[in-house]
């Protein structure tokens, strides 16, 4: 057996000193902190695939914005909680232009990050009946959002969607949505960490399930039109971005600007109600809040107290982002094309080398290549899997800790990953393969 680029007892050894008792259920900033480790004791270079940090330039007219603003007084000035009220239009016109939902303006509320915007979704959506217990979480899925529910001391439900797409979809849903207890429903569509992307006749699925149960969902957009086999980036033309709000009533959208507009370290994303259930009236919320209407309990009562509002000058920021999409002055969707291009050379790579891909096909089609892929090799657990790239300064999280049934798979994320790195990650995959070969 060849060497490998780091030693296998320094990885154990780091792997304990980290506090990390079980590798294969690692959360993924205890791998970041692990691979910084690693990174310290040993100046190997890593291909880090663990974590979904935008890997692209940010969207320079919501930078300009924010520098006019500091340079107006921003900085000194609470910002508004509901939002600035440019931005809320903005945002209105973005959500018709680019999925075409009518909502008002104030249905749309600027939060801090997708991830506020989840966390005050089940502080306001998983407390409006007494008789409920929780969220139904469609897997895999974003590891943290169940955290959120466990902090909140709030039940949860959850399968692996992958053997019920499709026509197999609802059985399965009605299936657990009879109960009565299910108070939301949660998804990411582009999904992480599968990258599996619902087609329209599965979210009609979805919505007329969710009216007929009553049950509010919560659709995640942190990937808003990263599916690239459609061209979903020029505003008020059709197709647009698939979404739940076509089939049902009381749903929320969470767009974060993290990824596609790359604009992750300033903390700003978008909480949108539609109309309906902005105004809708829960008895049980005033058990919380002072209000039974539902977008006033969001706004004046969670968003408050989580946060009292989104930094001043990001929300300038953004509102000029939105207004530059909206206007067709800046093609997020064009300038995000890199990550599926990287994918479809990453994917290759591993294939060519003995891994398969575990969530490889969309109903009928091939997947599509976006911001992450799911890896295996065989006679591995994820776990064993994990350790033993670590030794061969490669990345990545489990899928055990996405919900998902494969335990056997990692989740690779391609935005930290440089161009000029493929040719080394292609070397180590090599020699992963010729020290690990397959019978």
């Amino acid at each position: 057996m060849k060497n490998t680029p780091i030693n296998r007892e320094t990885v154990s050894r780091l792997i304990t000193s980290s506090g990390i008792t079980d590798l294969g259920y690692a959360s993924i900033r205890e791998i970041v902190k692990l691979v910084n480790m690693l990174i310290r004791e040993t100046g190997t270079e890593f291909i880090r695939m663990e974590m979904g940090v935008p890997g692209l330039p940010s969207a320079a007219v919501g930078i300009r914005a924010e520098i006019e603003a500091l340079n107006n007084g921003a900085a000194s000035i609470y910002p508004d909680i509901e939002g600035l009220p440019e931005m809320k239009s903005e945002a209105a016109l973005f959500v018709k232009n680019f999925l075409d939902i009518d909502v008002s303006p104030e249905c749309c509320v600027p939060t801090v990050g997708a991830m506020m915007g989840g966390m005050a979704s089940f502080m306001v959506a998983n407390r409006n009946d007494r008789t409920r217990e929780g969220t139904l979480f469609i897997d895999p899925g974003f590891p943290v959002q169940k955290t959120q529910t466990r902090i909140l001391g709030q039940d949860h439900r959850s399968f692996d969607v992958y053997n019920y797409r499709g026509e197999k979809l609802g059985p399965k849903l009605e299936s657990i949505l009879e109960c009565g207890k299910v108070s939301t429903i949660l998804y990411s569509n582009p999904n992480n960490p599968s990258w599996i992307c619902f087609t329209d006749d599965e979210l009609r699925i979805i919505g007329t399930l969710a009216r007929k149960y009553d049950a509010i969902v919560i659709e995640d957009l942190a990937y808003f039109g990263m599916d690239f086999r459609e061209d979903y980036s020029v505003p008020g033309v059709p197709p647009f971005q698939p979404t739940v709000a076509k089939y049902c009533d009381d749903y929320i959208l969470l767009i974060s600007s993290s990824k596609i507009f790359s604009y992750a370290g300033q903390r700003i994303g978008l909480l949108v109600m539609s109309d309906h259930l902005y105004n809708r009236r829960y008895p049980d919320l005033l058990r919380y809040y002072r209000t039974e209407i539902f977008g006033r309990a969001m706004i004046f009562g969670a968003l408050y107290a989580l946060s009292s509002g989104v930094a001043h000058s990001a929300q300038y920021g953004f509102t000029a982002i939105l207004k530059a999409v909206n206007e067709g002055r800046y093609n997020f969707v064009e300038n995000t094309k890199l990550y599926g291009e990287k994918a479809a050379r990453m994917k290759e790579m591993f294939v060519s080398n003995g891994f398969s891909i575990v969530y490889d096909r969309d109903i009928d089609k091939p997947l599509a290549d976006g911001f992450y892929f799911t890896i295996s090799y065989p006679g591995m657990s994820g776990g064993e899997l994990l350790q033993e790239l670590l030794a061969y300064g490669i990345a990545a999280i489990t899928l055990n800790i996405c919900g998902s049934e494969r335990h056997e798979g990692l989740r690779a994320c391609v935005s930290q990953v440089r161009k000029k790195q493929l040719p080394l990650l292609e070397e180590r995959l090599k020699l992963f393969r010729e020290n690990n070969p397959v019978n």
